[in-house]
């Protein structure tokens, strides 16, 4: 085999590992053109030594640094052309020069191919291809000449992580080539005194080449199955101030300037509504102080990470672009959950899909979104459960020093509330019709500010606050239920396009559920007339818990002098009340009402069950199964069929079975007519003891208010 031969042999082997070791970074990378241009880099720099090995070293090398640095624009011109970046070629240059190395180890995965996180794998695949052909094919040492693309493919494999899959192939391809190339470097021809040393020289080799692999394989095979490290741990990602960090802060400054422009945004290309919301952060932490966003943000592209799809649910696609006003800081409003954005560089953070631009916002910055709108199966909600656990630990966790009138108040809202449902309605119908909404009102969301906006006198200012107090008050106590909630914060955005102004701001809580991720609620006021929180609530005589001058800092002890809530009811009067506040005659008119209630009940339940033919009876218990989840609050929703009855029993267990009434009514379904008396008497007993059961769960005055509620004689 001629010199020549040889040299192009391990030349294109030498191009082929640089261009694997390309492959194997163009994992993380969204597209092929990371891999395409580093496999150009290749190439160039292995070609060009390979044709230019006749010439000497001191020419070689200024004309490969100097078409590195052509190649090297024209990969930035391509990758910017690509990522839609229309900066003058010289800023391009500029900033990807200064920036490469941390946006590439800051970027979100997968990473988009832009002038700033090619330039560094361009230019060190061009350099390992200039050094390895050196050294490979002009000096001929094919060995030491294929450690820098070695170098290389372990930097790839360094810098992918534990963000791709295994490597099997690629390494065995990588290898391959190495293979080659020191097999086609062998001299078939040796001089004669060495002809005969070569027997031993090789002995000598295999045996430190096996001693060796005795000595390394042991560590190699223990570090096979071990996650490989994240170079990303160790570079700090985009930062932001408390102002971006808790923008819970900022709802009551914009309530007292409500037509101060924000943004605009264009019609959305698709909504489920009228009004669409813009999500600006997500604050998942609290402390007992402040609720904050604790992202960890990483630069992204144009395209981001896809996010989990819920089970069932409706997806709608959202398009719609949105210029910047007066929106100061650097969150990035947007429709949840993006999946990709144009016209701007941002960092995401992907665990609460908050988005930010990290030079901040600027009046007249223009940016495109699309966000993949997922709206879950809301009737699945009286029977979803609630996670819990390490995975939701986050969303559970509330500061030391909770209150005690707001740790006695979540007790006692989520006293006989079993289902997750129940308790998030319950606290939401409470907040709902007891507390005003005003825009002064003052701002802080701490310990402190939420006792005095829960139990403060109106007349010193309680019981009123803007949606930032509501949002917290919600979340706060549905954490101390048992449920998973946070605060988001966001617009309230006409669907079809307009201007945004300071009065669209809000705040609102979401709560997560099994199988329908995060839920949002309105605990916002339902009337301009709240009920006081004393007509439902019978606080202790104690000091009543004074404005707050000032938001603690964490290091304050939050304050425990909210009024103490002894009992609480949803639906129906105090007992209380009714007994030291009614005269004789109004209670003598409340007691007959109350029989006649008593007694109407008792005649729709025995007409139902005893009156007109089997089908009509089974018909009858089938009503009485729904009244009753509807008393226990746990309404049947309306698209389940009579078999999937037992999925609402889930939500309470150890209840008797409705088997025989879901016989019953799948048969006067479908085959009406042919049920006999004895299907219908076991449907009739069954649920009666059904509900008999279901209400003994309920404490004492709520079984009364079970019995004596007028409710089942007007639902139809």
């Amino acid at each position: 085999m001629s010199r020549w031969v040889r040299a192009s042999v391990v030349a294109v082997a030498l191009a082929g590992m640089i261009a694997v070791s390309g492959a194997v970074l163009g994992r993380i990378f969204a597209g092929g053109l990371l891999f395409e241009l580093m496999a150009g880099a290749a190439v160039g720099s292995v070609g060009l030594s390979l044709a230019c090995r006749r010439l000497p070293n001191w020419v070689v090398a200024p004309l490969s640094a100097l078409l590195m640095a052509g190649y090297a624009v024209l990969a930035l011109r391509i990758a910017a052309n690509q990522a839609g970046i229309t900066d003058p070629l010289v800023s391009i240059v500029r900033d990807s020069v200064r920036n490469g190395i941390p946006r590439l180890l800051t970027a979100m995965i997968p990473v988009e191919p832009t002038p700033d996180t090619v330039v560094v794998p361009v230019i060190a695949a061009w350099l390992a291809g200039l050094a390895g052909a050196e050294i490979a094919v002009r000096a001929g040492r094919v060995l030491l000449g294929l450690a820098p693309a070695a170098a290389l493919y372990v930097g790839a494999l360094y810098v992918v992580g534990p963000n791709a899959d295994t490597t099997g192939i690629p390494t065995l391809i990588f290898a391959g080539a190495g293979v080659v190339a020191l097999a086609v470097s062998t001299r078939s021809a040796e001089p004669a005194v060495e002809r005969g040393r070569a027997p031993a020289v090789r002995g000598i080799g295999l045996v430190l080449v096996l001693g060796i692999i005795a000595a390394v394989a042991p560590w190699v095979g223990g570090r096979v199955g071990t996650t490989p490290v994240d170079p990303r741990q160790y570079v700090e990602p985009p930062q932001v101030d408390s102002l971006d960090e808790s923008p819970l802060n900022r709802i009551s400054g914009w309530a007292l300037t409500p037509k101060e422009p924000l943004l605009k945004v264009s019609r959305a290309s698709a909504s489920p509504g009228k009004r669409l919301r813009l999500r600006l952060a997500v604050l998942p932490d609290y402390d007992g102080v402040t609720w904050k966003v604790g992202a960890t943000y990483r630069n992204a592209g144009r395209v981001l990470p896809a996010q989990p799809r819920l089970p069932d649910a409706q997806l709608t696609e959202v398009r719609q672009n949105v210029i910047i006003d007066g929106l100061t800081g650097r969150l990035l409003p947007v429709v949840p959950t993006p999946t990709g954005v144009e016209g701007a560089r941002v960092a995401f953070d992907a665990t609460t899909g908050t988005m930010i631009r990290p030079e901040g916002l600027t009046a007249g910055l223009k940016y495109s979104v699309t966000s993949e709108l997922q709206t879950p199966d809301l009737n699945l909600l009286p029977t979803a459960d609630a996670p819990s656990g390490d995975a939701v630990a986050r969303y559970l966790a509330v500061g030391t020093g909770v209150p005690d009138g707001i740790q006695r108040l979540a007790d006692q809202l989520a006293d006989g509330n079993g289902a997750a449902f129940d308790r998030a309605t319950t606290i939401e119908e409470f907040l709902g019709e007891h507390y005003r909404k005003v825009a002064d009102a003052p701002s802080g969301h701490a310990y402190p500010n939420l006792s005095f906006f829960l139990f403060g006198p109106r007349e010193q200012g309680g019981q009123v606050g803007t949606s930032e107090q509501f949002a917290a008050s919600f979340a706060l106590l549905a954490r101390l239920t048992g449920l998973p909630s946070r605060v988001v914060v966001g617009f309230d955005a006409p669907a079809a396009g307009g201007i945004v102004t300071a009065a669209s701001a809000l705040a609102w809580p979401e709560v997560l559920f099994d199988g329908l991720g995060w839920v949002a609620f309105d605990p916002m006021p339902k009337s301009k007339n709240p009920r006081p929180v004393e007509e439902d609530f019978t606080p202790k005589p104690t000091k009543p818990p004074t404005p707050p001058s000032s938001s603690p800092t964490p290091a304050e002890s939050p304050t425990s002098s909210a009024p103490v809530v002894l009992a609480a009811t949803r639906g129906g009067p105090s007992p209380l009340v009714i007994a030291s506040g009614a005269s004789g005659s109004v209670l003598l008119l409340l007691v007959a009402a109350v029989g006649a209630l008593v007694l109407m009940r008792r005649s729709l339940r025995r007409r139902r069950l005893t009156a007109g033919s089997p089908d009509d009876r089974i018909a009858g218990a089938w009503s009485e199964f729904r009244d009753a989840q509807r008393l226990a609050g746990q309404p049947v929703p309306t698209h389940l069929a009579a078999t999937e009855a037992a999925l609402v029993r889930k939500a309470v267990p150890d209840l008797p079975p409705l088997d025989d009434l879901v016989d019953g009514i799948n048969v006067v379904g479908f085959a009406p007519g042919s049920a006999d008396e004895g299907q219908a008497v076991k449907a009739g007993e069954q649920v009666i003891a059904y509900a008999d059961a279901l209400r003994g769960r309920r404490n004492w005055w709520r079984r009364l208010w079970w019995s004596i509620r007028p409710g089942p004689l007007r639902w139809r």
